[in-house]
């Protein structure tokens, strides 16, 4: 099953998305050419992995430029309860950043955020998929490095800047590594969070708000949550 295959509802009319055994040659019902189709919904709607990626960093951008949240959970969430961002999906290489943003901008840490937003998807992208696993330096980790590199203008060749951002991308996969595999992008992502919005405060002296006792919202999509293990884990699923 492709990470293609964790969405569920069609992000053109909403409807659940009605999966196929074997693929077929199906046309986009959003570019309109021919692709190698997996699941349409009852609608009869089936969308390319192109026009999903393009969708989901068009609701990454949209969400963070139209939020006036000091809190990068809560704008995280928002994103990742879109259908066009999938369970598993590398744009949280980009959210994750993206989110800390927005709420550090609406929290005193003005910066022009159209353009931050713009560097973090070239940056993001730049992270390959199953980098957690394969690299041994998850995407959420990265992106939050990458993140405060822009906010800190941090280059290869800046001084103190260069190892709070080294610093800060150890820390968050520091987090991360405590819960083990396998992968999931929501609870590594808000991990990445929670580290972040510390040294923030710590280090500049910005204060974003913080959710207090998150509950992950996602843990039924999730074939391989690791459920009690998990300190987000929605119990009453």
């Amino acid at each position: 099953m492709t990470d293609l295959l964790s969405l569920n509802t069609c992000f053109v009319c909403g409807e659940p998305i009605l999966y196929k055994n074997t693929p077929e040659t199906s046309v986009c019902s959003v570019c309109g050419m021919e692709f190698n189709c997996e699941g349409s919904c009852a609608n009869g709607h089936s969308v390319c992995k192109e026009c999903y990626n393009n969708q989901a960093i068009n609701i990454i951008k949209t969400t963070c430029l139209n939020s006036n949240s000091k809190n990068p959970y809560d704008i995280a969430i928002a994103i990742m309860k879109n259908p066009a961002v999938r369970m598993h999906d590398v744009k949280h290489h980009i959210l994750v950043g993206a989110s800390l943003l927005a709420a550090y901008n609406n929290s005193g840490g003005s910066v022009d955020l159209f353009s931050c937003l713009e560097e973090m998807e070239k940056r993001g992208k730049q992270v390959p998929p199953g980098a957690c696993g394969y690299l041994g330096s998850c995407g959420a980790a990265v992106s939050c490095g990458a993140f405060y590199s822009i906010i800190s203008k941090s280059t290869p060749y800046s001084e103190e800047e260069w190892g709070l951002v080294n610093t800060l991308t150890g820390i968050c996969l520091i987090e991360i590594g405590k819960f083990g595999g396998p992968r999931c992008c929501k609870r590594d992502s808000f991990i990445a969070l929670n580290a972040a919005i510390d040294f923030v405060s710590s280090n500049l002296d910005i204060q974003m708000e913080k959710t207090d006792k998150l509950i992950c919202d996602f843990s039924e999509r999730n074939k391989e949550c690791i459920k009690e293990k998990c300190p987000y884990y929605n119990k009453e699923w």
